[in-house]
């Protein structure tokens, strides 16, 4: 961290099967790991701080998630303390589409060599973001963010069933679709902000920011006072978000250059 200015902290163990089985390893990395970088950071005097994390973080059900909370709550915590230096933000994002661990390549695959695709629950939802939308949520936190702020990117949705027939309308193809079930610690929809977020967020157009929490431990505050704000608001989920059809899943997955290699014919392998 020496003589370094700003840091991006993107690593993490993010697959959530294994982090099912390993959660001792997700908690090393996810949260002791951002833990140790915070702390290095500080003592080098690092100007700004970005760390990512995930919509599994928010009402989270399985270690990857739980760890990418405490991750947050590790750098709230941080920037309460952190004085002027390094003013650290959070970033909260859906699903990459394509990046590592994605169903469109296996998707892709199994198309290619005529096999059944095979989906979880075509009910499924999932925030649909391209890499680039990713590096503008980061770089937007970056130039605006105030000490624990945590900003998300008003994304589209779809079903994992829509995703599947965009693909196939692209390849000019039809596959049966097999039902298998959800995976361990998978849910149905994903929440990129809490209602409690929600009720204090400021809508920047197309991003949220979420101001940290500057109560202290006055715990009377907890009890005597309280929001009614947050039983008139809804949290903001992929249920609740703009929903693509197929047309407009495919016009969206075009802009991958993997979906574009495999329109071309060229042979995808996961």
């Amino acid at each position: 961290m020496e003589g370094v200015d700003f840091v991006f902290h993107a690593a993490a163990l993010k697959q959530v099967p294994s982090c099912e089985f390993f959660p001792i390893e997700a908690l090393r990395t996810n949260a002791l790991g951002t833990e140790n970088m915070l702390n290095a950071a500080m003592r080098a005097g690092v100007k700004r701080v970005v760390v990512l994390s995930t919509d599994k973080a928010v009402y989270p059900i399985n270690a990857m998630g739980i760890s990418k909370a405490m991750m947050e709550k590790l750098a709230v915590a941080k920037s309460r303390v952190a004085a002027d230096k390094p003013v650290i933000n959070i970033t909260r994002y859906g699903n990459v589409m394509a990046s590592r661990g994605s169903v469109i390549p296996l998707f892709l695959k199994q198309i290619q060599e005529s096999k059944p695709i095979m989906v979880t629950d075509p009910n499924m939802t999932r925030f649909m973001m391209t890499i680039e939308d990713a590096v503008d949520l980061v770089l937007y936190a970056f130039t605006h963010g105030n000490p624990g702020d945590t900003f998300v990117q008003k994304a589209p949705a779809a079903t994992i069933e829509t995703l599947a027939k965009a693909i196939m309308k692209l390849l000019k193809t039809q596959c049966p679709i097999n039902v298998i079930g959800t995976r361990h610690g998978e849910k149905l929809y994903e929440t990129l902000l809490t209602r409690e977020e929600m009720a204090v967020a400021e809508d920047m157009g197309g991003y949220y920011r979420v101001p940290s929490d500057k109560r202290d431990l006055n715990y009377a505050l907890y009890f005597s006072e309280g929001s009614q704000e947050v039983g008139r608001v809804e949290d903001y989920n992929s249920h609740n978000t703009r929903r693509l059809e197929v047309p407009g899943m495919a016009d969206l997955l075009m802009k991958l250059e993997i979906v574009q290699r495999a329109v071309r014919g060229e042979r995808i392998e996961v």
